[in-house]
């Protein structure tokens, strides 16, 4: 068999965004200083083409390179996402770079790549092409850890991430092996026939649960994040809180709605999953003085309640973890693009004392920011009230009444560090130092990354029925 025009357009997404990456490190050496501006709107073309692309697949949908690949609505809405997602962690780090005097080729060129291997894993339709976009993505986040190379906090970061990421590799390609030899296949829609061994099936998808559970951050494989999602550059640790961790919720919940064995064998696993991930994100971020830090534990939580839907295990649970995906980027590309600006030069401003009185001072910056703490929490009128409520709704009809009550706790509990913010941009004099300091102006690319997530943030809140129903369609895609 050959590979037909039909197999490249089903990975159009991919093979523009990579071109890109790849031209854009391959100019940067021969450009000159005052040149080099063009390779930002090089990248941001990139991801914008991976987008425009997306869209055009969706008319194509079917298999690829010998159904290795999968283009369905499930994939489109992945792409959306994830391309989406650098193309806004792209515009808001320009003014990042200039200010902490670092190369901007390279970082451009590692976000379209890492993009490349999480648009691989959202298209995957067996679990070795999984693998392979699971290593491009993470090859690309580990450089880009510890991209500021003079600061020890980003190499420390960038290591224990590496270190780990290739433990919870090992566990997702020692599983696949493992499910390979029970059943003779990598392909998602032939592993529940004909297994020849249901233990060492069990034992395999157990280990692809681990592989994936650290990616996502689910407790208890979530001890890399803390310390990565802070010593990381913010753009940098923007991109790790959302895009990664669509994509490997993307294998899940493809496997989970493809193979059957895994849903029923997972169960219990993601409920016991889900259930600690909300609880030690939540209890560990009421302690933490570093805004930074408690974002990072907030986005462990917030695993917790797409786990919730996972283990609910229907067409509608899924749909609202698609949903909750995309608001839940929203919110946090916003808050650490917000975080990043105000950190100043070498993020030196990072803690919940240099946030006291910045209403006074930035009344429009204070405001967003709470808007997407406020989202965080799940204040009605905002998406990310809908994303719970969806992920709740879908978990009372599994009768998964405890962990939804668990759930609801553990909403409560984020309550408490998200206002506590807002009570130190509001109601807290600032000290003498933080009076005196002279704030920049929000940067252009940053200005429109803020503008766009908050007014996705408001407008999923306010107006969903569009985002849910292309959710929707993506979750039906595993019938």
């Amino acid at each position: 068999m050959l590979l037909t025009v039909h197999d490249y357009a089903r990975l159009l997404p991919e093979i523009l965004a990579a071109g890109c990456g790849i031209l854009v490190m391959l100019l940067e050496p021969f450009l000159r200083r005052e040149h080099k501006a063009a390779l930002p709107w090089l990248g941001v073309l990139g991801a914008a083409a991976a987008l425009v692309a997306a869209g055009l697949v969706r008319s194509d949908a079917g298999p690829a390179f010998f159904h290795l690949i999968q283009a369905d609505a499930f994939t489109f809405f992945l792409r959306l996402l994830i391309y989406a997602t650098a193309l806004l962690v792209m515009l808001a780090a320009r003014a990042y770079l200039d200010r902490e005097h670092l190369p901007p080729g390279e970082f451009y060129a590692l976000v379209l790549l890492g993009s490349v291997g999480m648009g691989v894993m959202a298209a995957a339709a067996e679990l070795v092409t999984a693998f392979i976009g699971l290593e491009i993505s993470s090859l690309s986040t580990y450089i880009l850890a510890s991209y500021r190379r003079d600061a020890p906090r980003a190499n420390e970061s960038a290591l224990k991430y590496f270190l780990l990421g290739s433990f919870a590799t090992t566990f997702f390609l020692y599983g696949v092996a493992l499910v390979y030899g029970a059943t003779g296949t990598t392909r998602l829609e032939q592993l529940a026939e004909g297994a020849t061994s249901v233990l060492l099936l069990k034992l395999g998808l157990a280990l692809v649960f681990i592989g994936l559970a650290f990616k996502i951050a689910s407790a208890p494989f979530h001890v890399w994040t803390p310390d990565v999602y802070e010593g990381a550059p913010t753009p940098v640790t923007a991109l790790l809180s959302t895009a990664p961790k669509a994509a490997a919720f993307a294998v899940l919940l493809r496997i989970a709605g493809t193979v059957l064995p895994a849903t029923r064998l997972w169960f219990w696993a993601l409920w016991a999953s889900a259930a600690l991930t909300m609880f030690v994100g939540n209890l560990a971020a009421l302690v933490q003085s570093n805004v930074k830090r408690m974002l990072a534990y907030s986005s462990i939580a917030h695993a917790g309640y797409i786990l919730v839907a996972l283990a609910a295990g229907t067409e509608e649970a899924y749909a609202a973890a698609l949903y909750y995906l995309a608001a839940y980027a929203l919110m946090k590309l916003g808050a650490f693009t917000l975080v990043a600006h105000l950190a100043g030069r070498g993020e030196r401003r990072l803690t919940l004392e240099n946030y006291a009185g910045l209403a006074r001072r930035e009344p429009v910056v204070a405001a967003t920011l709470s808007l997407y703490l406020l989202s965080l929490l799940g204040l009605p009128l905002t998406a990310g009230f809908l994303g719970k409520f969806y992920v709740f709704v879908a978990g009372l009809r599994a009768e998964l009444l405890g962990l939804v009550v668990l759930a609801a706790v553990n909403t409560l509990l984020g309550a408490y560090y998200y206002l506590r913010v807002i009570l130190y941009m509001y109601f807290r004099e600032p000290d003498a130092t933080d009076a005196h300091v002279v704030r920049e102006p929000v940067p252009a690319g940053t200005g429109v990354v803020l503008v766009a997530t908050a007014a996705g943030t408001l407008l999923l809140g306010l107006f969903p029925g569009h985002i849910l129903h292309i959710a929707e369609l993506a979750a039906a895609s595993f019938r």
